[in-house]
């Protein structure tokens, strides 16, 4: 079976396809792209000139409609990811790999901020009781908590949070005590 062409056309209904089931931001799209590309390349199908043109001319052509929009993407994503528990730094890694750039990437946060009416550190605390909470760990496990503490330190490590502050979650008293911020 020979492998289809990849024009201009081609790439446009694939980036729509794309983003019609999912949310993205302007360079995740053209990773998208350019790995059809690359795979349409090992399987030895043609493959238009002025390729990248075309990729970046498709980008730019759903950015100018608004379909793609990085701001809210990342204001999406972020406030996505803070109620689910991940730490300030881990937000910021994830919508880096997403291809949200360094001003936009610094005005979600701050919106971020505002939105839950919070300081960095409060919101920081919320993260952190939300993730021990969704992966009951600390006060919120059931049984035999001390006997994974370190597995629940572990964890609260891998989510992107200081020792002091996993510390502070998991050593408390009961789930009512991390209803406050410290």
């Amino acid at each position: 079976m020979k492998a289809r062409p990849i024009t201009a056309k081609y790439l446009q209904n694939a980036a729509a396809f794309y983003l019609e089931r999912y949310p993205s931001t302007a360079e995740n799209l053209r990773r998208v792209l350019e790995r059809r590309v690359r795979k349409a390349e090992m399987a030895e199908a043609p493959v238009i000139d002025d390729v990248r043109q075309a990729i970046d001319a498709i980008v730019a052509k759903f950015v100018d409609a608004g379909v793609i929009d990085d701001a809210a993407f990342a204001q999406t994503k972020a406030r996505a990811l803070h109620r689910r528990g991940s730490s300030t730094r881990l937000i910021r890694r994830k919508l880096g790999i997403a291809g949200v750039a360094g001003e936009t990437l610094d005005k979600a946060m701050a919106g971020l901020d505002r939105e839950l009416d919070a300081d960095p550190q409060q919101r920081e605390w919320r993260a952190a009781v939300a993730l021990a909470r969704r992966r009951r760990l600390g006060p919120f496990r059931q049984k035999e908590r001390a006997i994974h503490r370190d597995r629940d330190l572990a964890a609260m490590a891998r989510g992107g949070f200081e020792y002091s502050l996993a510390r502070k979650v998991i050593d408390a008293a009961d789930a009512d005590a991390l209803d406050e911020a410290p």
